[in-house]
């Protein structure tokens, strides 16, 4: 039994190897347990490792900063390559005053970390892992730990200390915080469901089918070609074509001419709607599938785009409709419907609407690829060359006035920008980047387990001293009120000054503090997707200023 006693004892790849899975395995096991309705999910890989770390089994020190860097890469990279295609869209409509409120909640939260620090003498990067945690934040705590390594060369323990004992309270007080703002002004969800459904604008991008009588004499005997001329720049494409005093249903070309009382069928967007009924004529209470005989030769099919030579073509290059006979009314990327104009530009992975016959689709599939076995292979070239450029570019020192030493965006900050950047715009650059969810999942949750691991080792030798001598208790009251204090100022001011919706008010304020335990229980109270909207608009923002912020706090104060 003596390679037992030799695996256990000596300080091996193999037994790091060992320690590091065990820690995960139990910990994410033991963050299935709820309480209260809630759980703290992987985060309790942290708790595990802390028990382990305090018991003895330790790692090799350079072992464990290597593990450590490499899962927070790994993680940061996914999120990046997660939020980056929606990261400039939050920008737009509605979310410029979603993403300021998320920013204010997220400075709010750096100003109270710094004020509890004057008045209490508590170090800078301990108050940096309070804030992390009370924020419910592991990039940020990774940011913070790895800039405090690249000033110290070596690794303040307390940051990681500060995380734990603030995180439990913090995902509490997320919610406490919601449901507090609730009664402040006596909310009814009711009422806010009502008044949801009345608000049209947050679609305005997204694709809008309509049917539509043509009356329009300044269109009659128009061509098709001739009338997209005239409403330039206008997005919006005609697909069908229902013949006045006919019971034919024929797509359209170019050279299709209209005529009084011609029935059409439009795809166009939430903006345009207005005028293109106008325009055209008016609008008929026909649902989409009148569209479709059943004694019709015409069916509309999904079909993927995979081969990756069409990745960043434009639609109108590939000249379907003159070829094939067919009409593309809307495409589908991530879970939205886009108007199928000419000069859109096609990703591997969208979803084309394709309507014609089943001879001319099975053309266009052979063009598009509609290969799932495609898609599920994973892209790891573009992957890995990313995460070597977000390395070099983390690692470029530049000074900024005021700092004493030069700002580098270390481990976290240079591959999460390099992954936004090569997510949104790879494609123009013929590089494919789609990766599934579950690929893209599988690539987070393992290195943020290995990374939570690896940390709650290395700061378990101490954890108890700390808390029970060290003024551990105090800490979690500092994270409280980090916490809260932020969101009930942003709370406040975005319904009473802005009137935002309560159920994109709760996505807003558990995106701002990027807890998925937040947004179940938004979603769950909601009934509808409205928080998960408001989640996701702030989210890509804010993760980058959580990062960044827990960085030039250690690079300014500590």
């Amino acid at each position: 039994m003596e390679w037992i006693e030799s695996l256990l004892r000596d300080d091996s790849v193999a037994r790091s190897v060992m320690l590091l899975s065990a820690v995960i395995a139990l910990g994410i096991l033991s963050g299935k347990i709820k309480i209260g309705g809630i759980s703290l999910g992987i985060t309790f890989v942290l708790f595990v490792g802390i028990c382990f770390g305090h018991f003895g089994f330790g790692m090799h020190d350079e072992v464990l900063h290597f593990f450590k860097e490499f899962g927070l890469i790994l993680f940061v990279y996914s999120i990046g390559m997660q939020v980056g295609p929606g990261f400039f869209a939050s920008f737009r409509k509605g979310g410029v005053t979603l993403n300021m409120l998320a920013t204010g909640v997220v400075f709010l939260g750096v100003l109270v970390t710094l004020a509890l620090h004057f008045v209490t003498g508590l170090s800078v990067p301990t108050m940096v892992g309070i804030l992390s945690g009370a924020v419910t934040n592991t990039p940020g705590l990774g940011a913070a730990q790895q800039a405090y390594f690249d000033i110290h060369g070596t690794v303040d323990n307390t940051i990681a200390t500060g995380y734990a004992v603030a995180y439990p309270l913090g995902v509490v007080g997320i919610i406490l915080a919601i449901i507090s703002l609730r009664f402040i002004f006596g909310i009814d969800l009711n009422r806010e469901a009502k008044r949801l459904e009345a608000e049209n604008d947050t679609h305005a991008g997204e694709a809008r089918p309509i049917s539509l009588l043509v009356r329009n004499p300044a269109i009659f005997g128009k061509s098709i070609g001739e009338l997209a001329a005239l409403m330039a720049p206008r997005d919006f494409v005609l697909s069908r074509i229902w013949y006045n005093h006919s019971q034919n249903i024929e797509l359209v070309s170019a050279d299709t001419v209209l005529h009084e009382n011609d029935r059409i069928f439009v795809i166009t967007t939430e903006n345009d709607v207005e005028f293109v009924k106008t325009f055209v004529g008016e609008e008929l209470p026909m649902e989409r599938k009148q569209w479709i005989r059943p004694e019709s030769q015409f069916i509309s099919r999904r079909i993927l785009v995979t081969k990756s030579n069409l990745n960043g073509k434009q639609l109108g290059e590939l000249k379907l409709r003159k070829l094939y006979g067919i009409n593309i009314t809307r495409i589908n990327r991530s879970g939205v419907d886009l108007v199928a104009s000419p000069h859109l530009t096609l990703q591997v992975g969208d979803r084309v609407n394709v309507v014609g016959t089943e001879s001319a689709i099975a053309n266009v599939e052979k063009v598009l690829g509609n290969s799932m076995r495609r898609l599920n292979e994973p892209n790891l070239i573009p992957i890995f060359l990313g995460i070597a450029l977000g390395i070099f570019v983390g690692s470029i020192p530049f000074t900024v006035p005021g700092i004493p030493q030069p700002v580098k965006l270390g481990l976290a900050g240079g591959p999460l920008i390099i992954a936004i950047l090569v997510s949104r715009f790879g494609y123009k650059y013929k590089l494919v980047t789609y990766t599934t969810m579950s690929a893209n999942l599988m690539l987070r949750e393992t290195g943020i387990t290995i990374f939570l691991a690896c940390v709650g080792v290395g700061a378990g030798d101490g954890f108890v001293d700390t808390i029970v001598h060290g003024g551990g208790l105090a800490w979690i009251g500092y994270g409280f009120v980090i916490t809260t204090v932020p969101l009930w100022i942003i709370g406040i001011i975005a319904r009473r000054f802005y009137k935002l919706n309560y159920f994109t008010l709760m996505g807003l304020l558990a995106g701002s503090m990027t807890d998925p335990p937040a947004l179940a229980y938004s979603n769950s109270t909601a009934g509808n997707d409205a928080p998960a909207v408001g989640y996701a608009t702030v989210y890509p923002l804010t993760m980058f200023l959580r990062v960044l912020t827990a960085q030039l706090m250690i690079l300014l104060f500590a």
